[in-house]
């Protein structure tokens, strides 16, 4: 898959789940989904809390289940 396979999109982080993964709402829609830590974030611990902001991408085959690629400051 190339980069444009992906549909980017910003959310806010609502829970931790177990297995790292999050529950996250997605800011100019009104649903929620479930979103994982990319491999970088996880390789060099960058740390997700309620509340952060959050860019994740979307397969365009699957709309409830994302990657987390970026955590804003």
């Amino acid at each position: 898959m190339t980069q444009k396979d992906f549909e980017e999109k910003m959310g806010t982080v609502l829970e931790a789940l177990p297995d790292g993964k999050f529950k996250i709402s997605i800011d100019d829609e009104e649903r929620e989904v479930v979103g994982y830590l990319s491999g970088k974030m996880r390789r060099f611990k960058i740390w997700i809390l309620p509340g952060d902001k959050v860019k994740i991408e979307f397969s365009r085959y699957d709309d409830k289940n994302g990657r987390i690629t970026y955590r804003f400051k």
